[in-house]
């Protein structure tokens, strides 16, 4: 059975950091790109940020030079530190999996990151 399961959410206030950890289970990891996204209620779902098996990243510009993704393989975690919150990074933050050759997507319940003052 397949697995991804987020923690490190959490109300801070503007200005400061969050790590956000996703740990996966019943997955070949290397194999796979692991990923962000977000949800806020009542908007659309956002993709943040990926990692691919060789380390290469990506972002989507509202969190780059804030947020960097990270990836254990012996561990089979993937991170995100996510610094400079602002408000308007409120969401629920996702984890997923997505297989090197797009065969198999999973993805986690999410972790609740709230930011206000």
């Amino acid at each position: 059975q397949v697995q991804l399961v987020e923690s490190g959410g959490g109300s801070v206030q503007p200005g400061e950091s969050l790590r956000l950890s996703c740990a996966a289970s019943g997955i070949t990891f290397s194999l796979y790109t692991m990923g962000w996204y977000r949800q806020a209620p009542g908007k659309q779902r956002g993709w943040i940020a990926r990692i691919f098996n060789d380390g290469t990243t990506q972002y989507t510009d509202s969190v780059k030079g804030r947020f960097t993704i990270s990836r254990d393989n012996a561990q089979k975690t993937a991170a995100l530190q996510m610094d400079s919150l602002k408000p308007e990074d409120t969401a629920m933050y996702h984890c997923y999996a997505l297989r090197h050759d797009h065969l198999s997507e999973y993805r986690g319940q999410g972790t609740q990151v709230t930011v206000s003052s």
